[in-house]
């Protein structure tokens, strides 16, 4: 029997293949669609199979290791000890090696605005501002470890990715409109659900103001929040648009799986072609598609504690202090706030960039963080060995760790340094080596010589990995190690996901409308069609 999909086709002169095709879809199948996550809005586990592979409501997706590893072998950077510790609180306390020093006193909105205050904290030229966040949205759809202490040697066979290791956009949908219902609009079915309640859209959330979202990390910030709602604007646009181009008759679940895919495509094209490449150069991606990934050559996804704990983490290091949120609406005027301002904790609408909350001010204007040709957009941070004040001070609401824990550093650059010590992370100078990549040398890392410890010859391997952007790539991306390690993982984690275009369709490219035209998509194309954007957005 001929489905609804082929007839609609075949009356516009077009194959199954290239309809589907068109549509974002694999002629391999338009009905296998549907990974779904480990975790829902609250945070609970769903059902594995005896593999400890997650097994989904049609049960499609098979996934692999739910466990975090190791790409290398080698021994831990330095052997833990008091000495040690103290070294590393000492690099990372507020005030110390690692604080760029804003002056934090002058307001947000001159840290962005006035250009003596950031000689100390170097814009990247290459990046802008939504850059930092996309990342951050990115290691939420790949990553999610809950149980793991800070400072105690842990095996990372043990420790559960309560996320799904690919980035299949989990953290979004769920399980699904038939596992994860609340995630979607009850009126509708397949569409994902939103409220306004402020000026603009706005995440779903109960009487307490708590998200009801696939990944609670994505109202960690108001940006990232942002970054989450265009995501589901964006499905839902999707959903519109085949819907007119679908007969009527056809299947709602038949709809959410073409969209879904269609979403999920064109996401995978934005992190391959738009924003990989400025974490690690256009070369360092060209070299790993060109050649094959030479030390994550893993045929079943996982996540590595290299990339987790310490190569990942560079996008600390691009947090701007502060930012603009939007330029007004209503009446009001251009909301400026610091990234985070522990002062404001227990506000119901703070002057910082707190997500977890809804207020009429609390949206973001995307022109601040993307480039639509207006003059209007802002940088990001270069990479390198200075972090932004307020990360040194960070709100408890926003610190993860697990049930009963203990609240531990509020300085972030420690919270990174000791996850070398929980993970055995070998130093940057071994990895190197290992590679056969150029290595920084001891002169390079001469501000770590004073602590007695070696740590300029065997350097905690997020150090060094800053350090060698800002050394070999003037900080505007990372270098030859950090690179490496970032740049495999992803691109692995596409190649072994049997949903992805790189595996059924390395050929395929983006369908959807774009400005450059040429079958290329990017990330203010998807917030144009999701309209979110300055002139499109929801009113």
């Amino acid at each position: 029997m001929q489905h609804d999909g082929e007839r609609l086709a075949a009356r516009k002169g077009l194959s199954r293949r290239r309809f589907l095709t068109r549509i974002g879809v694999g002629a391999a199948g338009a009905a296998t669609l549907g990974p779904t996550s480990l975790v829902g809005p609250a945070g609970a586990q769903t059902d594995t199979g005896a593999s400890g592979a997650p097994s989904g409501a049609d049960g499609t997706y098979t996934g692999s290791s739910r466990s975090f590893g190791r790409i290398f072998k080698d021994r831990p950077f330095a052997e833990d000890s008091p000495q040690l510790q103290a070294a590393l609180h000492e690099i990372a306390r507020p005030g110390g090696m690692l604080d760029a020093g804003d002056d934090l006193s002058k307001g947000p909105a001159a840290l962005i605005l006035d250009p003596e205050l950031r000689t100390n904290n170097p814009d990247n030229p290459t990046h802008t501002a939504g850059t930092t966040f996309v990342g951050q949205f990115l290691d939420h759809d790949m990553t999610f470890d809950t149980t793991s202490a800070l400072g105690r040697p842990t095996d990372p066979r043990t420790t559960r990715n309560a996320r799904t290791p690919t980035l299949d956009l989990d953290s979004v949908y769920g399980g699904g409109p038939v596992v994860t219902r609340e995630l979607y609009d009850s009126a509708d079915g397949i569409k994902l659900k939103m409220e306004t309640g402020g000026l603009f859209e706005d995440l779903p959330r109960g009487a307490d103001n708590v998200a009801v979202i696939g990944d609670p990390r994505n109202d960690e910030n108001l940006i990232v929040c942002g970054i989450h709602l265009a995501m589901m604007c964006f499905h839902n646009k999707v959903v519109d648009r085949l819907r007119v181009e679908l007969p009527a008759s056809t299947d709602a679940m038949d709809i959410f799986h073409m969209a879904r895919r269609e979403v999920t495509w064109h996401y995978h094209w934005l992190i391959l072609h738009e924003f990989l490449p400025q974490f690690v150069g256009r070369a360092m991606v060209d070299d790993i598609l060109a050649r094959g990934r030479r030390f994550y050559t893993t045929r079943s996804p996982y996540i590595p504690v290299e990339f987790s704990g310490a190569a990942y983490r560079f996008g600390h290091s691009m947090v701007r202090p502060s930012y603009r949120a939007n330029r007004g609406g209503g009446g009001a005027p251009a909301f400026f706030g610091m990234v985070f301002e522990p002062t404001q904790m227990g506000s119901l609408d703070p002057d910082d960039m707190s997500g977890r909350l809804r207020a009429a001010r609390r949206f973001i204007g995307w022109e601040t963080f993307f480039d639509f040709g207006d003059g209007e957009v802002r940088n990001n941070k270069l990479i390198d060995t200075k972090l932004s004040t307020p990360l040194f001070n960070l709100p408890a609401g926003t610190i993860s760790r697990p049930p009963g824990a203990e609240l531990g550093p509020t300085s972030l650059a420690e919270r990174n340094l000791l996850r070398h010590i929980t993970w055995g992370l070998p130093s940057g100078q071994q990895l190197a080596q290992r590679m056969g990549a150029p290595a920084l040398a001891p002169a390079d890392l001469d501000d770590l010589s004073g602590f007695g410890l070696g740590l300029e010859r065997s350097t905690p391997l997020w150090f060094y990995i800053l350090r060698e952007a800002e050394v070999m790539a003037g900080g505007h991306h990372l270098g030859p190690v950090g690179g490496r390690i970032v740049g495999e993982v992803i691109i692995g984690l596409l190649q072994s996901d049997g949903e992805s275009y790189l595996a059924r369709e390395p050929g395929w490219r983006p369908t959807l409308p774009a400005a450059a035209g040429g079958g290329d998509f990017r990330m203010v194309d998807l917030l144009r069609m999701a309209r979110v954007d300055p002139v499109g957005r929801l009113g």
